[in-house]
């Protein structure tokens, strides 16, 4: 049994820019998680949390192997180290800062939890404003609820992990060819009917790559040929961004492949399902 853990793959609105399972695959092996959500509603790591666990037990009662697909490292790192236990938002705390600007949100947050400020990205709007209503609605920065975790179920699972971190060079080449396809697959399209729902363009779904890439063209600002030069270079830069985390955040007893998919490769990662057995 397939259990989604990639951010992008829960949301039914994106299926063809995230690349969701296609009805051969489905239709070989039952597939969980994807495409359950509405792009109108955000889904945190935690949420996903929750939900795999539910799934994963089901699988297990069933007697069945559930096995983790995907490359949301901060999905993996909360359903098996588990979650701060923040406690839930005040409502127009959390209303307030959504309808608060970046430059708003950054300068308060300076001010009320400086070290947040230095620590997250500039122009990560998410992470930002999460740590923001986490000062102002606790009282409590967001990094001391962090140094707790509740929750997880690394100790209550027998695990055998697999990174693939193949050359870069045929890692980037293949992500050149992806995006390409999926212009070719109805992406454009994709992108025109979201954009028609007029959604937060702060929701996680709106942020997705080739979101934005592919609503310049269909605003003409761009030809064609330019968004998927676009949607390329962010394709291989989250790659990139990918790799990094994978190869240094787990434990380094996680066994990693460093080389291209082939059936020495394959045969080795279905060796891993057999030790499950």
């Amino acid at each position: 049994m397939i259990i989604n853990a990639d951010s992008a793959q829960v949301y039914r609105d994106l299926s063809v820019l995230s690349a969701a399972p296609s009805t051969e695959e489905v239709e070989r092996v039952e597939h969980r998680l994807y495409g359950f959500l509405d792009g109108a509603e955000p889904s945190s790591a935690a949420d996903w949390a929750e939900r795999a666990r539910r799934e994963i037990a089901d699988v297990q009662a069933s007697g069945q192997l559930p096995i983790l697909v995907g490359g949301t490292g901060l999905y993996l790192r909360t359903l098996l180290d588990g979650i701060a236990p923040v406690p839930p938002i005040e409502p127009e705390i959390r209303l307030r800062v959504r309808a608060a600007g970046l430059a708003d949100i950054r300068d308060q947050l300076q001010r009320l939890d400086p070290d947040a400020a230095v620590r997250l990205r500039p122009n990560d709007t998410t992470r930002l404003a999460r740590a923001l209503e986490v000062i102002l609605s606790t009282g409590k920065p967001l990094a001391d609820w962090q140094q707790q975790r509740i929750g997880g179920i690394g100790g209550e699972v027998s695990l055998h992990p697999l990174i693939l971190l193949p050359p870069r060079d045929w890692l980037y080449a293949r992500c050149d060819a992806r995006f390409r396809h999926m212009i070719d697959q109805g992406a454009v399209e994709e992108v025109r009917r979201l954009l028609a729902r007029t959604l937060d363009p702060n929701l996680p779904v709106m942020r997705a790559i080739g979101v934005a890439e592919i609503a310049a063209h269909l605003r003409g600002e761009v030809v064609l040929e330019e968004t998927i030069t676009a949607g390329q270079q962010a394709t291989r830069r989250y790659a990139k961004r990918q790799y990094t985390w994978f190869a240094h955040q787990p434990p380094a007893e996680w066994l990693r492949f460093a080389e291209p998919l082939t059936d020495a490769t394959i045969d080795a990662a279905l060796a891993l399902l057999s030790l499950n057995r």
